[in-house]
């Protein structure tokens, strides 16, 4: 998804996990760019609204992934 397609009610995120995901499951969060690090994996994902961010954060926890960060850009 581009940044110009997104409903103008959007926020991004920027998540940041310690642990390294491969790209197919990070494909599942739907994100803009992905950085693999020495530190983890930092995704930048469209949300349309808090109830689709809340179900990012509990794929997260299901996955038994470490969130090192949540920031609103």
């Amino acid at each position: 998804m581009q940044l110009s397609n997104l409903p103008p009610s959007s926020c991004i995120y920027e998540i940041r996990v310690r642990e390294d995901l491969d790209d197919d499951l990070v494909t599942w969060f739907g994100p803009l760019s992905v950085v693999h690090g020495s530190n983890g994996t930092t995704f930048t994902v469209p949300v349309r609204d808090q109830a689709e961010l809340h179900g990012l954060l509990i794929k997260i926890r299901d996955l038994n992934l470490t969130l090192i960060a949540l920031i609103n850009k």
